[in-house]
């Protein structure tokens, strides 16, 4: 049985989204009302190892949310297990912070980290036992 919404996206971009569009400024009004109710948002509901983990499974090479999933999986991080668009909402929080950021490729979006996420995942595996550095404080600070 073949899936009758495999071809959906192009048939709709084609048909019903062909003469629609937004202006670059009204993408941005869009952008900076999404940017302003995240920066709302806290790190708190996320555990650090979590984080940490996220950013640890793209420090090597980019992956998508699935391989993200999979990596976390594997670590016996069950975090996102059952409620996989938390794990979207990070990488987007992460993504406005500047920690991370995404590209699309055959149709699959990427993660990357930043220098920025790289300095602070090198910054939480050199903080040692007597000053802990906490990786919300330090993503909290790149929200300012």
């Amino acid at each position: 049985m073949s899936d009758p919404f495999v071809n959906l996206k192009s048939a709709m971009k084609e048909a019903i989204f062909k003469d629609f569009s937004f202006s670059d400024e009204r993408k941005d009004a869009v952008k900076e009302t999404i940017r302003g109710k995240h920066s709302q948002q806290q790190l708190h509901s996320w555990k650090e190892q979590t984080i940490l983990a996220v950013l640890e499974s793209i420090q090597h090479e980019p992956k998508n949310g699935y391989d993200i999933s999979t990596h976390l999986f594997h670590k016996k991080d069950f975090s996102f297990q059952n409620n996989e668009g938390q794990l979207y909402t990070l990488l987007h929080l992460l993504e406005n912070k500047e920690i991370v950021i995404s590209k699309w490729i055959e149709e699959k979006k990427y993660y990357f980290l930043t220098m920025k996420g790289i300095k602070y995942l090198a910054t939480s595996k050199q903080s040692s036992s007597k000053k802990q550095v906490s990786i919300k404080h330090l993503l909290e600070e790149a929200s300012l």
